[in-house]
């Protein structure tokens, strides 16, 4: 048996390829012209191994003594299996990772894109639409397509994610609609990153112990305008009124790719695993908007966020707000695209709960806020479909920080190279 029957032997539907293929795919590709011929199961994985030259400095010094090295490698599995006509199941676990270097799962959720139900009824209803069901991360906002998740890094042509970084997995459910290029999405969620039948407790600063469902919200256009020009537009709602521990902003639990940047002496890689990032901490409630757009000319593509949220912990009575937006260029090129230039600008300006509120002169949700921009330059080459090396330059400054936060006058800069296999 050669290797491309083994592949058709294995082959799970509407699946996101796991290589090179999968760049630039958003939501999962749907088909339900394919025929069921028993149960597949297909395994995958990701590796990433970095190597940093990093260098930081603040006004109060006691930060972290960092110098040239290699990062703990980290490295995930996939299983996706087909489970009936139009059905597949995906499990994904984090063999390794900064934040938990033992193995643990992500998640996981069943995908249904036909329904075991006889009628043509059904057969229309899900020509065009996708149902997925499980603990599983949440279709908010198209970022998340993007970016690095533990030793999965190769859909990312950067090295680390957003300053904000909006991703999260919870337990729910996801209804998709598509057609003629327009997509509209409707989730439901527990709101929190694992189950929880837990009371909540009041505070003097809020009574408030009813746990509240997430909903969210998505719309947009993703066409092939021409052979060689695509273009995307997706608006995305998130809102949770009242959760136990809502981490929409702090779902990531494998750890930032900068290791130790900005982080005080002493600490360990995983009691500081999201050295870069930005959480504003809305833990108890939480109202966010983000619009992405996306436009694909030949080689060329561009990849732009802007982003607002608005929320607070169980211990505040005014909700602060945060704000963000990025933009990616990036220029691939050779004759798979296998190679590619490009520059990334994110910038955050967010009012966190442990800065204290000085003064008037500003309104109250934007009092003392504190300002993190970062700018990056990325570049890569595909060996094969599955091998990836890049590499990054950034540089990444703390703004308007109280005099006695460490992080007062901080930045950071430096190299990262990664080697990266995804299959």
């Amino acid at each position: 048996m050669n290797s491309e029957q083994v592949l058709a032997q294995n082959k799970v539907d509407n699946l996101r390829p796991y290589d090179q293929n999968g760049i630039n795919v958003f939501e999962a590709p749907k088909d339900t012209t394919t025929d069921f011929d028993g149960i597949k199961v297909k395994f995958g994985a990701g590796f990433t191994q970095s190597f940093q030259g990093l260098k930081h400095k603040n006004k109060e010094g006691g930060l972290s003594k960092i110098t040239p090295g290699f990062n703990t490698a980290n490295a995930n599995l996939f299983m996706d299996v087909q489970l009936a006509d139009g059905i597949r199941l995906n499990l994904t676990s984090y063999l390794s990772s900064r934040h938990h270097n033992e193995t643990w799962v992500k998640g996981g959720y069943i995908q249904f894109d036909k329904l075991p139900f006889k009628g043509q009824m059904w057969d229309d209803i899900m020509k065009l639409t996708t149902i997925r069901i499980g603990h599983m991360e949440i279709n908010y906002g198209d970022q998340h397509f993007r970016r690095s998740d533990g030793g999965h890094t190769i859909y990312n042509p950067f090295v680390e994610n957003y300053i904000m970084d909006a991703f999260t997995t919870e337990i729910g459910g996801e209804v998709l609609v598509r057609k003629h290029g327009l997509f509209g999405l409707v989730g439901v969620s527990n709101g929190m990153i694992k189950g929880n039948i837990d009371s909540l407790v009041a505070t003097a600063q809020d009574d408030n112990i009813h746990k509240s469902p997430a909903i969210y919200f998505k719309a947009g256009f993703d066409k092939q305008l021409t052979e060689l020009v695509r273009v995307r537009v997706a608006a995305s709602y998130y809102t949770d009124k009242s959760s136990g521990g809502q981490t929409l902003y702090g779902g990531d639990r494998t750890g930032s790719n900068y290791f130790m940047a900005m982080e005080k002496s002493g600490g360990t890689y995983a009691a500081n695993a999201f050295s870069g990032r930005l959480n504003p901490g809305f833990t108890k409630k939480v109202d966010a908007f983000q619009l992405n757009g996306f436009v694909k000319a030949q080689g060329l593509e561009l990849f732009g966020t802007y982003e607002i949220a608005q929320g607070r912990t169980k211990n505040e009575t005014t909700d602060r707000k945060a704000r963000q937006y990025a933009m990616d260029a990036v220029y691939r090129f050779g004759k798979t695209e296998n190679l590619f230039l490009g520059v990334r600008y994110n910038a955050v300006k967010a009012r966190l709960a442990d800065v204290p509120v000085i003064g008037t002169n500003l309104p109250i949700n934007y009092t003392n806020a504190i300002n993190v921009d970062r700018i990056a330059y990325g570049a890569g080459w595909f060996l094969t479909r599955n091998i990836l090396l890049k590499g990054e330059y950034v540089k990444q400054q703390f703004k308007n920080l109280p005099v006695a936060d460490y992080r007062n006058g901080g930045e950071f800069s430096g190299y990262v190279v990664q080697a990266v296999v995804g299959f």
